[in-house]
């Protein structure tokens, strides 16, 4: 695995949008995130494809991918870090020369939602460590829960050293109106509770190199040349620890996502599936199928360990999770996530 240099003061951050950009109602939230950066002593570099949201992107894709190509083959620049996700970052994977970039000092890639779409394909294809953590619209001087306001902080963790994280004492349920207040942090309503669904035959943690993102782009890209598990675990023989989290996805969408998995073989290539918390909209009617339900009749059968509820997704706050790291994962009360970049 090939981490990136540590983050640190002076360490240059590059901004550019894979899916959704900028609209003008969000330039005083970004500035107040921008100033942010620039406190804590970073270089902060803008791109010209951040601004802007027209049918959901903020330019045609071959300009996009252009300007990450670019940024990715900058030495200069340690790491690059998208507004947040969006709808189809997917296009930009093909018009990435991953032979190039092969050539070149890793980067930091961080974020989640559509984000994971890349970070996880740069992790399977290039052997880079990347990140799915809070986004960077996220970072605001008022957010000061622990998982989000220590993400670039886990970042200066070296090569051949560890962080550990524990889980929230609650989540939000909602976004906070940044519109309205730019400066405004998330208000948690909800508590936090990693749970086992499937708890492992020994011991009370599971361990793997991490590997994930959004379930609804990840469905997407199993199997593919982009995202190979089999190749990976083929790498890796400490086995993969799977992380995914489900945004939008109705119960029999996700019903379909999970057989899709197990026809690909996914499961059998992992040693446990880590699950965040899901924000997809709710059944009106008690007769419908909900999320919990799906969970429980559809992944209890794996023969793999499973966590589900963490503090992963469109429910923040986020943990950093580096794809590339080993992991070792505890879930009930004495809830922590170890990660070692080795």
């Amino acid at each position: 695995m090939k981490y990136p240099r540590p983050l640190q003061h002076g360490s240059t951050i590059a901004i550019t949008a894979f899916s959704a950009g900028i609209a003008k109602q969000h330039l005083a939230r970004f500035q107040v995130v921008r100033e942010n950066l620039l406190s804590a002593g970073f270089n902060v570099i803008a791109g010209e494809c951040l601004y802007g949201q027209t049918k959901h992107v903020s330019a045609p894709a071959r300009q996009r991918a252009d300007e990450l190509m670019s940024f990715l083959l900058d030495d200069n620049i340690d790491a690059i870090y998208p507004p947040w996700g969006g709808e189809i970052a997917i296009e930009l994977l093909p018009l990435l020369d991953f032979e190039q970039l092969q050539k070149v000092r890793p980067k930091w890639i961080l974020g989640f939602s559509d984000i994971s779409t890349m970070t996880a394909v740069l992790t399977a294809k290039l052997g880079w460590a990347t990140v799915h953590c809070s986004n960077l619209m996220d970072l605001t001087p008022k957010a000061t829960d622990p998982l989000t306001s220590h993400t670039l902080k886990h970042l200066a963790t070296a090569t051949g050293e560890s962080f550990t994280q524990t889980a929230t004492t609650s989540y939000a349920t909602d976004w906070p109106d940044f519109v309205t207040d730019p400066t405004a942090g998330f208000r948690t309503d909800q508590p936090t509770r990693w749970q086992w669904l499937v708890k492992p035959h020994t011991g009370t943690s599971i361990q793997g190199r991490l590997i994930g993102g959004c379930w609804d782009t990840m469905i997407h890209l199993f199997d593919t040349p982009f995202l190979d598990l089999k190749m990976l675990a083929k790498a890796y023989p400490e086995g993969l620890l799977l992380y995914l989290e489900n945004a939008e996805m109705s119960p029999p969408a996700l019903v379909r996502a999970i057989h899709n998995m197990k026809f690909r073989g996914v499961f059998s290539v992992i040693n446990g599936l880590l699950l965040g918390r899901s924000a997809a909209a709710k059944p009106l009617s008690e007769q419908s199928l909900h999320y919990h339900e799906v969970l429980s009749q559809y992944l209890t059968d794996l023969g793999i360990p499973v966590i589900i509820d963490m503090d992963i997704g469109h429910q923040p706050p986020n943990l950093t999770l580096i794809n590339g790291a080993t992991a070792t994962v505890r879930a009930g009360e004495n809830a922590v996530l170890h990660q070692t970049l080795n």
